[in-house]
């Protein structure tokens, strides 16, 4: 695990480190040092711009060069990152992330890594630190074969602003939380059952403070917890409902939050296509991020009540799974009939969202890897909410872009809710149309939303996991994503 250190000296040139970070924006002559690369820039003769012009450098946004300082700087190696035009104002928070992250992404197999990039504020400095953090991630667990590059081992943040300190170390608490995230998502399914999972969350929760709840199959058949035990019951790991609990003695809010956890999902017997298959073991990014969200509230004693619910279930086609055309009671007492067994995580989302509002929570958010459509409608990297109160709505998709994870507002369209008619149970798991797929899921989960509870759904299919290519700090597989959210939601709710 990569570490971070705040440095407030103002002098980049003679600190001592393996490798020194500074930023350049794109200019008409060419790349211009930014805030941080000044003194440096001096200390090579003013000759930066012009060797990055002949490297064909523009200073675009994530483009990295990496220059030898021949002694003209402590550091041995002067690694550059663009950081586009130069704002009017104040550095965007998330451009520094994604510059920091580039960087220390380019800079894996280093030891000591230095960041001078514009850092004037206690916001700038944090957006750095956890930049970097971020981009020094590497699952390397399977790896037995091959060079193996180690990640950036200490990470310094060069900043000498006002309550830099404070920032950086919360930069660090989330970054593990996202970290772990990511790890979990990146597990394959074999090592990741639900049973398992909880056993993480049970040791890793308690430590970070966390009061833990887990119900066996047993307890959620006792208890009435119907949609988690049929998505669960075709496989031979069984199901498991975790509840994480944290509370703040001057706490005057409470947040609820509801993670979709199918630790693999074929579809079930109506079986995805094998090219669908493949990356299913990210079907647990949203109980992931609620489980990452909950650790990292509690390391950061935020002034609130939190409690997460991790619905837990493996989606396998078997003699004993659910059938197309099976109807069951679910925990608020409504009927379901299934039409679809791969729309399977409305299913166990429903259970959890019903046992939240036990809990009298200011808010229920769920998060969930729920629809493709989601994909088809917002692409890869941009995460759709929905919700019963619009003011909430917009709030999450403020909320996500300070935290500088993408998210959009969608609506509920009432005209959509009558084809969820069924003709034998209180309402079907499927719309007949395939238009409007993600609607469609948030309008069956409003269903059953707690009377008089604020709710909304963040639906993540796609930013949960890149197929693509690395970029900023996102690597490639698992991405972490609305964990970050999560925790800064909470944060708004502890005022």
């Amino acid at each position: 695990m990569t570490t971070v250190r705040l440095n407030s000296t103002d002098n980049a040139v003679s600190f001592d480190t393996d490798a020194l970070v500074v930023g350049v924006h794109t200019g008409p002559d060419g790349p211009r040092p930014a805030p941080g690369a000044e003194k440096v820039d001096e200390a090579l003769g003013g000759r930066l711009a012009a060797t990055l012009v002949s490297m064909g450098v523009k200073g675009r946004p994530g483009e990295i060069a990496k220059l030898p300082t021949f002694g003209a700087l402590a550091a041995p190696l002067l690694t550059v990152v663009g950081l586009g035009d130069a704002p009017e104002g104040d550095y965007d928070a998330e451009a520094l992330r994604r510059a920091a992250g580039a960087a220390t992404r380019a800079l894996a197999g280093t030891s000591r890594v230095a960041l001078a990039l514009p850092a004037a504020d206690a916001e700038r400095a944090g957006a750095v630190a956890l930049g970097g953090l971020l981009g020094t991630y590497s699952f390397t667990t399977y790896r037995t074969t091959g060079e193996q590059t180690a990640p950036v081992a200490e990470l310094t943040v060069l900043s000498g602003a006002g309550g830099a300190q404070a920032a950086v170390e919360r930069a660090a608490t989330v970054a593990g939380s996202v970290s772990l995230v990511r790890d979990l998502v990146n597990t394959p399914p074999s090592d990741l059952w639900p049973a398992r999972f909880a056993e993480i969350a049970e040791q890793t929760g308690s430590e970070a403070g966390l009061s833990v709840e887990i119900l066996d199959d047993k307890a959620l058949k006792e208890e009435g917890y119907g949609g988690i035990v049929a998505v669960g019951q075709g496989s031979v790991n069984p199901p498991r409902l975790v509840r994480l609990a944290y509370s703040h003695p001057e706490a005057a809010k409470t947040v609820a939050f509801v993670g979709k956890g199918i630790t693999f999902d074929s579809g079930g017997l109506s079986l995805k296509p094998s090219a669908s298959m493949d990356w299913m073991k990210s079907d647990m990014s949203g109980a992931g991020a609620v489980f990452g969200a909950l650790v990292a509230i509690a390391k950061l004693g935020l002034k609130v009540n939190a409690v997460g619910y991790l619905c837990l279930a493996e989606n396998m086609p078997s003699g004993s799974a659910q059938r197309p055309s099976d109807v069951f009671t679910s925990y608020a007492g409504k009927t379901v009939e299934v039409l679809d067994t791969d729309a399977e995580g409305r299913l166990v989302l429903i259970d959890g969202i019903a046992r939240a509002g036990q809990d009298s929570p200011d808010l229920i958010v769920d998060v969930a890897t729920l629809t493709g459509a989601q994909i088809i409608a917002l692409g890869w990297r941009t995460a759709g909410v929905m919700s019963n109160d619009d003011e909430l709505r917009e709030e999450i998709v403020r909320t996500a872009a300070e935290q500088g994870e993408a998210a959009w507002g969608m609506p509920l369209p009432e005209e959509l809710r009558k084809g969820l008619d069924s003709p034998v149970a209180d309402i079907a798991n499927l719309h007949p149309e395939r238009f409007g797929g993600m609607l469609t899921a948030a309008i069956f989960l409003r269903e059953f939303v707690p009377d008089g509870v604020r709710w909304a759904h963040i639906d993540m299919a796609g930013p949960a996991f890149n197929k693509g290519e690395p970029h900023g700090y996102t690597p490639k597989g698992g991405t972490g994503a609305i964990t970050r959210t999560l925790v800064g939601l909470a944060e708004r709710y502890a005022g």
